[in-house]
């Protein structure tokens, strides 16, 4: 499961070791054998877990996957 979550100060990126300061947002990967990743936004956007998306005028980081088309 993916979550996105705020970094209240004591978090560090699995992938880079880099720390998270305060509010910098991150993503939290449990998978199947009860790991927990937590991943930076920049190393979010390098694996695709992350993305910038327009709404209403304005740049909006999400870590939801792309909207399907519509048929």
């Amino acid at each position: 499961m993916r979550r996105g979550c705020t970094s209240l100060g004591d978090v560090q990126c699995d992938e880079c070791q880099r720390p998270m300061p305060y509010p910098e947002r991150y993503m939290v990967i449990d998978d199947e054998k009860g790991t927990i990743s937590r991943i930076c936004v920049d190393c979010c956007l390098t694996k695709g877990y992350a993305r910038y998306t327009e709404e209403k005028g304005q740049q909006v980081l999400t870590f939801f996957p792309e909207k399907p088309g519509s048929l």
